[in-house]
């Protein structure tokens, strides 16, 4: 028989100290706030290293100079952001292979946009991810992949484009060129031989009655295989064209442009990459004059300068070609995970693209939004003339770009296309 103690038994007291136990970690847990969420972790999948890595690098670049800015303004959730970064090697079957890693690692938001070739093989994987893992989405952020079929047959929900594409270039490019009476009456459409240059091909086509222009001819090329431009030179010779539009990048620009200016041919460019870096640089004298449609200028006005002497402060340059619209699609995602609690240990990517969709934000360049029909930016652009009458030179020349006309964004972007069927969470 148990000995009792003021009429309890020792056996009923170690139960009763079971209970209290028991109770104090029941009231323990109601106590203590729910364990964290798990650090929103971001992948850039870019090509960082090999001879095609310095445009991966300016996307780097731009990706953690507003990523320092979120992080230092509380990050989401009260902890600091989480950037890893993959190096694609260029191509779209090693982009391919980094996403499957990046995802599996806990990766929720990709960004990419050196290729819309390497474009093109991402969203496909995030949309057939997202299909096979409900609950586990992922979003891509494209800051750089211009084809039309990315916000065309193959738009899907957690697809942003951040940049521009072909019919926005020529859009704006076109009116300006004639505005500042140097588009003339006859106009040679030279482009690469791929979804990009077809795109172009076909806006710059699809323009010319709205421009007062013919297309004398067109040619679509290899992509950067021609080392020598003569044979083409001769054939925008002999069109009798007073203007070559083109959305011609690296060698394929610069080599195209000094073999007119070797033949002796006086033709206006209007171009699409003409401010990458190292391109006024390479030229030389023969880019002065042309024009070029982009999403950013220095010149523009206080504001844009303003925020290209604090990037240059902290990334050692001043932004140009892709960087500042990269900048403004993280200030834009900043801005939606503000609006976006966890759900569970981690962020419900499916409320973050509704956030995103909602948000506009005044860039130095103006209001900036995304298109929930789409999701294709709309965002300010710029068209300006390579001239030395600058304040801002390019490239150690002295050389820069002048402002020639702006476009709002609404003005600018190119109509929702017809084969984009979006279908959307409910």
């Amino acid at each position: 028989m148990s000995k009792n103690y003021i009429g309890v038994s020792l056996s009923s007291l170690s139960s009763l100290s079971s209970l209290t136990s028991l109770s104090a970690l029941v009231l323990a847990a109601i106590a203590c706030p729910a364990q964290a969420a798990a650090p929103l972790k971001i992948a850039l999948v870019e090509t960082l290293s090999g001879p095609q890595a310095s445009t991966g690098l300016l996307y780097r670049a731009a990706v953690k100079y507003e990523m320092d800015r979120i992080n230092a303004a509380g990050g989401w959730n009260g902890q600091a952001v989480q950037l890893a970064e993959y190096d694609n090697q260029g191509g779209p079957a090693g982009a391919s292979d980094k996403v499957k890693a990046a995802i599996a690692a806990g990766a929720q938001i990709i960004i990419q946009g050196s290729s819309s070739a390497v474009s093109g093989q991402i969203t496909e994987d995030v949309r057939k991810h997202n299909l096979r893992n409900a609950g586990k989405e992922v979003l891509f952020m494209n800051m750089g992949g211009e084809a039309l079929e990315l916000t065309g047959d193959k738009c899907h929900f957690y697809h942003f484009r951040f940049t521009t594409n072909a019919v926005i270039r020529v859009k704006t490019l076109v009116p300006a060129m004639k505005e500042a009476k140097e588009l003339g009456n006859k106009v040679y459409a030279m482009n690469q031989n791929y979804s990009w240059g077809m795109d172009m091909d076909k806006a710059i086509k699809d323009d010319a009655a709205a421009g007062g222009y013919t297309v004398v001819e067109s040619t679509l090329h290899d992509v950067n295989k021609i080392q020598d431009f003569s044979p083409y030179v001769a054939k925008i010779k002999a069109s009798g064209a007073d203007t070559v539009l083109t959305g011609n990048w690296s060698n394929d620009l610069l080599l195209l442009m000094k073999a007119t200016r070797a033949a002796g041919l006086k033709v206006r460019f209007g171009t699409v990459f003409l401010d990458q870096p190292g391109n006024i640089g390479n030229a030389g004298d023969t880019a002065l004059g042309h024009f070029i449609s982009h999403a950013f200028n220095i010149e523009t006005n206080k504001a844009t300068e303003e925020f290209a002497t604090d990037y240059k402060a902290k990334t050692g340059h001043f932004p140009t070609f892709i960087e500042p619209q990269t900048v403004f699609g993280m200030q834009m995602l900043g801005e939606a995970l503000k609006q976006v609690k966890p759900s569970g240990d981690k962020i419900n990517v499916t409320e973050l693209a509704k956030a995103l969709e909602k948000v506009r934000i005044e860039t130095p360049m103006g209001e900036t939004s995304i298109r929930a029909a789409d999701h294709q930016v709309v965002l300010p652009i710029v068209v300006s003339r390579v001239e030395k009458n600058v304040k801002y030179k390019v490239d150690d020349t002295d050389m820069g770009f002048k402002v020639i006309k702006k476009f709002s964004g609404e003005d600018a972007v190119n109509p929702v296309q017809t084969s984009c069927k979006m279908q959307r969470p409910s």
